[in-house]
Order: structure tokens, then C-alpha cells, then sequence
């Protein structure tokens, strides 16, 4: 099913791994759930590449992710309780701790042969609203650094949350807003943009390019003005753009003609969900400068919301046509001819790590998929 990577022996050189079957390092801190949406007492289904977690809050507030399996009957325990500083098991009640181990089994008596030690557990922090995990070797975990958000930590920033799950490989999320030449696709929501580039600088484990968006005329969004701080009234005046992977994640910075400062700025990351990594959850938040008045941006706020959505949605739109076309083809047959993003496709490449065949077999069969989160 790999097709081979040398090309045929007519003088070319050969060709390199097709990037789609290449998966993320897991040697990271990915985001997998918003704190939010695990409060005290409450444990939620989560995934990283087709590893299921159980990730939980205890009644001191720590929060936890475990395999999402009971040792006993492999149970979800992501259908469990939460009790005091443990997770019970909604079919026996077996008891887990943080850290995986069994804490209680309600009827083990002395005679009972020894029962198992307990499950995986993942190391977790939070920051920025987050939950993180690191799925890779935990070994790793204490010398890997978690992502930065100063403009969050200084309060300067209000900050706008996505959770969204697009059927795509990961990299192909990583072209789509790298490559600023797709703006046709949002005509009807941004005018006529014309984006130049800049130039753009690569490196291991980072490419970063730099556009100047010029307005051409036809009809705005007026969430787009507001997000860029040109006001209900818009602007004509150019933008410069700054947008960076910074392996695994991705930023955006948006700074108006004129102005040193951004007038907002883009996290994100793309967390694979399934084994083949042909579906990712989308972990954002947009960050933006607070003016004078907050009251204002409290005004814009709904604006800004309906801009973004519509945007999402033409990206998603056409990120998820590009993994049907490669699911058909059971390739890559794009034809890149932008530079920025050849070395963006060679740095993501070699960054990751090879995906498990049997991961793209049980896809095709469809036999091996993980629940989409909502």
C-alpha cells in the first residue's frame, strides 16, 4: 500500500515519503481538552492518534489522563466516576489513581490472586485554558517545554477559544493557513485580497513567512475590519502578516500599516485523533488586543465570532477535499510549485515520524476508527 519512494529508474531523482503517511512526534505537549470542559468531579473521552484517554479533575482540582481503559474488563474509563482523588470504573468500581495505579478494589479479599497494577497514565499540565498531555516518552516530559501565551498571562489579550474537529491530516492544516495565496477562497467574506510575500525564513523544526495583505475592493466581512482594529467603518490601508510553525504548533500575527504592535494574534494546534492521523481536533485561541475602551470590543465581540466561523468553514471546506482526493488516489499527487511551502512539507517530514502500516490498513477497512470528539 507505501508506494515506493524512489521514482522510476529514468535519471530523476527520487522521491521523497509521501507526508501523509507521516505521523506527528508525539514527543510534545498537545492540547487534547478547554479545562473548561473538565470541571471538578468530572472525567471526559479524549484522543491523541488513536490513543484513547480518560482525562479527569479530582475534588482537590488536579487533573489527570489515563489510558482509556479498565485493567479488569478494558471498560472505557472515560464511563467511570470521579471520586474523592480517584476514578472508579462504572462497571466494578475498580478505583484508579492519577498516576494509573489501582487504589481499590471493592470485593479483592486475601485469596484473590494479585490483581493487575493499573493502566497507563500521561503527564499533564494546564495552561491558557488547556489541558495538555504528552503521549510520547515520559522520560521526555519534564525537559520538553510547554507552549508560552505572555499575551494571555499579561491579561493585554481577550481571548477567543476553538475546538473543532476536521477530517484531514494534520499537515495538510499546516499548508492551508502557511500559504496565503488561497485568499480567492474567501472572497465573498474578505473582498479581493491580494497577499505578497515578503520572504519567509525555514530552519529544524520552524518555517515562518511573512505577507503584506493589500485590500482590492469588493464586500468585507465587517467582523474582519473589527478583528483588525480598521473599526466599523473599515480601512483600505494594507496589513502585514506573520505566520509561523514552530513544530508541532502554529501562530498568526496580524499587524495593521503603521503600527508595531499586533493587532491580534493566533495559537493553534492539530492534534491527530485516529491511528492513520486522517482526522485532527483543532485546539485555537485567537488573541485579541484589548483598545481602550472594552467596551467596544465587547460590541465587536459577536462580529468578530460570525468573521472567524466563516473562515473555518471555507478552510475546513477545502482541507478536507484535499485528504478525499488523497483517500481515491492513495497518494499525493499535488503538484507544489510554491517554495515556502516545499520546505514546509520537508520540514514536517522530517520532524515526524513514520505512521504504522497497520494504521493505514485498518483505515481503508474502516475497522479501527477512535469516536470523534463533538
Amino acid at each position: 500500500m507505501i508506494e515506493p519512494a524512489l521514482a522510476e529508474d529514468d535519471g530523476r531523482a527520487p522521491r521523497p515519503a509521501d507526508l501523509r503517511r507521516i505521523g506527528i512526534d508525539p514527543d510534545f505537549w498537545y492540547p487534547v481538552v478547554p479545562s473548561a470542559s473538565v470541571p471538578r468531579n468530572k472525567v471526559v473521552a479524549a484522543s491523541f492518534a488513536g490513543r484513547r484517554m480518560a482525562v479527569f479533575r479530582t475534588a482537590t482540582g488536579t487533573v489527570a489522563a489515563l489510558e482509556d481503559r479498565c485493567a479488569h474488563r478494558q471498560v472505557p474509563l472515560s464511563m467511570g466516576v470521579v471520586e474523592g482523588e480517584t476514578l472508579r470504573c462504572c462497571y466494578h468500581a475498580w478505583a484508579y489513581r492519577g498516576n494509573g495505579h489501582i487504589s481499590q478494589i471493592p470485593y479483592l479479599t486475601r485469596e484473590t490472586s494479585r490483581p493487575p497494577r493499573g493502566v497507563r497514565a500521561y503527564p499533564t499540565r494546564e495552561a491558557a485554558g488547556l489541558v495538555f498531555v504528552f503521549p510520547g516518552d515520559p522520560a521526555k516530559a519534564a525537559a520538553t517545554p510547554l507552549p508560552d501565551f505572555p499575551r494571555v498571562r499579561a491579561g493585554t489579550h481577550r481571548v477567543m477559544r476553538y475546538s473543532r474537529t476536521v477530517r484531514c491530516h494534520y499537515s495538510f492544516m499546516h499548508e492551508n493557513l502557511l500559504d496565503m495565496n488561497h485568499q480567492f477562497l474567501h472572497r465573498g467574506v474578505l473582498g479581493k485580497i491580494r497577499p505578497d510575500l515578503l520572504g519567509y525564513d525555514s530552519g529544524p523544526g520552524f518555517v515562518e513567512a511573512r505577507y503584506r495583505f493589500t485590500p482590492g475592493g469588493g464586500r468585507k466581512d465587517r467582523g474582519a475590519g473589527l478583528l483588525s482594529a480598521e473599526g466599523f467603518g473599515g480601512s483600505g490601508s494594507p496589513d502585514v502578516l506573520t505566520i509561523r510553525t514552530g513544530y508541532p504548533y502554529q501562530t498568526l500575527e496580524l499587524v495593521p500599516d503603521g503600527e508595531t504592535e499586533a493587532a491580534f494574534s493566533l495559537w493553534v494546534a492539530y492534534v491527530p485523533v485516529d491511528a492513520a492521523q486522517r482526522t485532527c481536533h483543532v485546539q485555537g485561541m485567537l488573541m485579541i488586543r484589548k483598545p481602550r475602551f472594552a467596551a467596544a470590543l465587547t460590541l465587536a465581540w459577536p462580529f468578530i465570532r460570525r468573521f472567524t466561523e466563516r473562515v473555518f468553514a471555507e478552510d475546513r471546506m477545502a482541507v478536507e477535499a484535499e485528504q478525499r482526493a488523497w483517500d481515491e488516489q492513495g497518494e499525493d499527487r499535488n503538484h507544489e510549485i510554491f517554495p515556502l511551502i516545499l520546505d514546509l512539507r520537508e520540514m514536517l517530514r522530517s520532524s515526524g515520524v513514520p505512521l504504522d502500516p497497520a494504521a493505514a490498513v485498518c483505515a481503508d477497512a474502516g475497522s479501527c476508527g477512535v469516536a470523534m470528539p463533538s
